[in-house]
């Protein structure tokens, strides 16, 4: 299996170029890759002590932000290098200041492996959740190089678990430390001894956002003292089922939509399916916010602040398949969470579900049942976003054991 894989590995990549022709984000990673090991020969020198991050994309790296945070601050003097394998992740965070150098994984052949690893010889290196890639970590671990994964969470049907050169990857590590106790016994299950339950440091990240300053004058000026209901990241289908009620819904309520495709065709689309008063970020100095009804944010960036101005949030992503997105931003703040159906790859969601504090939905008439109750029952909204801010606090703690590994 391991062969064809590498077959494989060296295979994709010509794929890939006919594919770019068709698809932008497909040709951002193509065109990304080819700049890769350039970069690395001019940024670094034989003499650089260095240290590797890599992150799948963006989730993974916010995930992991907290640890090297705390990394950049420890080794002043030596040069980070972060790499991600998604354009998803790079194009928003190239330019981020947690490391002297940001570029695309190369493809996991043998060849790349070895001039990837030689070039940055790294004294450590830090991977976030999975995204396992076993010819640059067998060659990490030839060259005794220390790796450590973070925030690990694992399922036994993964392809971890099924082929004996993936399950080879995982020994290349040092150390995992992972998110909850099932993933720590499929590695004992393995014969993988060295691993700690750190938990996720996603709770670390968010809890950091509280000593933020988090105000944003012109959600004040459109919420002012009204309920206001936050969408975020939201997918067409969701917003199918909350169009409906937006439209339908009793004065004195507000709606902010964070959309997770901000394209303007899919923001017109939006913006002409609701009958109530709307406003756009782009167009916020022009738009009368205090007697608009719904605030579209056609932007990035913002949501973590704004979900601070919610009584009740709605988190994309679950009523199709496209994958939940983070709630732990929103139950941060302490306020009740509504989210699909689909949420079976998310532990933290079924946690804050058992726990009262998140609403899983189906249909229309589910969400509007919901969200009337939300809306009409104050103790209710109190007492479910106390269980989410109570359930953040309780699991926070992931980087101070990593750190102190990572110190010893």
């Amino acid at each position: 299996m391991h062969f064809l894989y590498n077959i494989l590995i060296i295979l994709v990549p010509s794929v890939l170029k006919t594919v770019a022709l068709f698809n932008k984000k497909i040709k951002l990673g193509v065109a990304g890759r080819k700049k890769t090991f350039p970069l690395l020969k001019a940024q670094l020198s034989p003499n650089d002590n260095t240290i590797w991050f890599h992150c799948a994309s963006l989730g993974e790296y916010e995930q992991g932000y907290p640890v090297f945070k705390n990394i950049r601050h420890l080794y002043k003097n030596h040069k980070i290098v972060l790499t991600f394998f998604s354009p998803s992740g790079y194009e928003v965070k190239k330019n981020t200041d947690i490391a002297d150098v940001v570029c695309y994984l190369p493809w996991d052949s043998k060849a790349n492996a070895k001039q990837f690893v030689s070039l940055i010889n790294p004294e450590l290196t830090i991977f976030v959740k999975y995204d396992i890639w076993p010819n640059l970590l067998s060659e990490l671990k030839s060259k005794n190089r220390k790796a450590l994964l973070i925030s690990a969470l694992f399922r036994k049907n993964q392809h971890y678990f099924k082929y004996r050169f993936m399950q080879k990857a995982l020994f290349a590590f040092d150390h995992i430390f992972t998110q909850d106790e099932a993933s720590k016994h499929l590695l004992e299950n393995i014969g993988y001894r060295h691993v700690t339950i750190s938990g996720d440091t996603r709770f670390d990240r968010v809890s950091s956002q509280l000593n933020m300053d988090n105000s944003l004058a012109f959600i004040e000026r459109f919420k002012q003292d009204n309920l206001c209901l936050v969408a975020g990241s939201t997918w067409p289908e969701d917003e199918a089922l909350l169009v409906d009620f937006i439209n339908n819904s009793p004065d004195g309520i507000k709606f902010i939509i964070a959309p997770h495709n901000i394209k303007a065709a899919q923001i017109e689309k939006l913006t002409l399916a609701i009958t109530k008063k709307v406003a756009l970020f782009s167009n916020k100095a022009q738009a009368n916010l205090e007697e608009s009804n719904v605030f579209i944010v056609d932007t990035i960036g913002l949501l973590s602040k704004i979900y601070n101005y919610a009584d009740i949030a709605y988190v994309g992503g679950a009523v199709g398949h496209t994958g939940l997105h983070n709630t732990l931003e929103a139950a941060v703040f302490g306020i009740p969470i509504i989210i699909g159906s689909h949420y079976e790859k998310f532990p933290e969601a079924s946690h804050m579900i058992a726990l009262g504090g998140m609403f899983s939905i189906k249909t229309k008439t589910e969400l509007t049942q919901t969200l009337t109750q939300l809306i009409q029952d104050s103790n209710k909204r109190q007492q479910a976003g106390n269980q989410n801010a109570h359930y953040i606090k309780k699991n926070t703690g992931a980087v101070i054991q990593i750190m102190d590994f990572i110190r010893n």
